[in-house]
């Protein structure tokens, strides 16, 4: 019983090293439910989607038509090189730290993408939208058959939060963060992934979530390691 506590511990102490979807799967299975912000805190933030066969509901499909019937191939490389919701895929080469990232950069981005993603997934349990190809067969995602729900979009909530915790660090980069941000999640809908108002509802959540995380001592506290080590410009 010991054994395996301990192998449980060093698992969980070694996944806090990165910052991806195999650390976040795993890491539920041994770590706490969060560690700056609960996922029920934040959950008001994000308005239910718009009903089936609404005109904003309609003007979602219209504009994934419309990003189909023009979408190049560079669009889509672009939206599969951020298939995978990760610090990396969307800031690795701006990101204010050096590379490779330090170990307590990297324990604390995970601690940031772990609340993110603990949120994501309640709302999206909440609202269990389908994703909008499974609503529409003419639909073609070049991003292939994205498993999961739709509503919000999970790219567009952890993008804006690592965009506004990276505007924190590196102030006089922020609007650079944010359009990244912007960019990774339009390519959700580029791709067919997400209808647009997955993506605003994303944006709301993770707006919610790093306003939560500022009231919280002990995320200031690691957000002013992490000003310390930032690469200097």
């Amino acid at each position: 019983m010991k054994l395996r506590k301990h192998l449980a511990l060093g698992l969980a102490a070694l996944l806090l090293s990165g910052c991806g979807y195999a650390q976040f799967y795993l890491y539920k299975l041994f770590g706490p439910d969060h560690h700056y912000v609960a996922a029920a805190s934040v959950l008001e933030a994000v308005p239910a989607p718009p009903a089936p066969g609404s005109e904003e509901d309609k003007k979602d499909f219209q504009t994934l038509f419309d990003w189909q019937a023009r979408r190049s191939e560079a669009d889509c490389a672009g939206a599969l090189a951020q298939a995978r919701a990760e610090y990396g895929a969307f800031f690795g080469d701006i990101s204010p730290f050096p590379d490779p990232l330090p170990p307590e950069v990297s324990k604390i981005l995970f601690r940031v993408y772990f609340d993110g993603g603990m949120a994501v997934g309640a709302a999206k349990e909440r609202f269990a939208r389908q994703r909008p190809f499974r609503r529409d067969k003419a639909l073609k995602p070049c991003l292939g058959k994205v498993p999961g729900l739709s509503y919000p979009s999970g790219h567009a909530a952890v993008s804006r939060l690592f965009a506004l915790l990276l505007s924190d660090v590196a102030p006089a980069r922020r609007a650079d963060f944010l359009a990244r941000s912007d960019r990774a999640a339009l390519n959700r809908v580029i791709g067919g992934a997400h209808h647009p108002s997955d993506i605003e509802a994303g944006k709301l959540l993770g707006d919610a979530v790093y306003a939560g995380m500022l009231r919280e001592a002990a995320f200031r506290a690691d957000l002013e390691k992490l000003k310390a080590l930032a690469v200097k410009r």
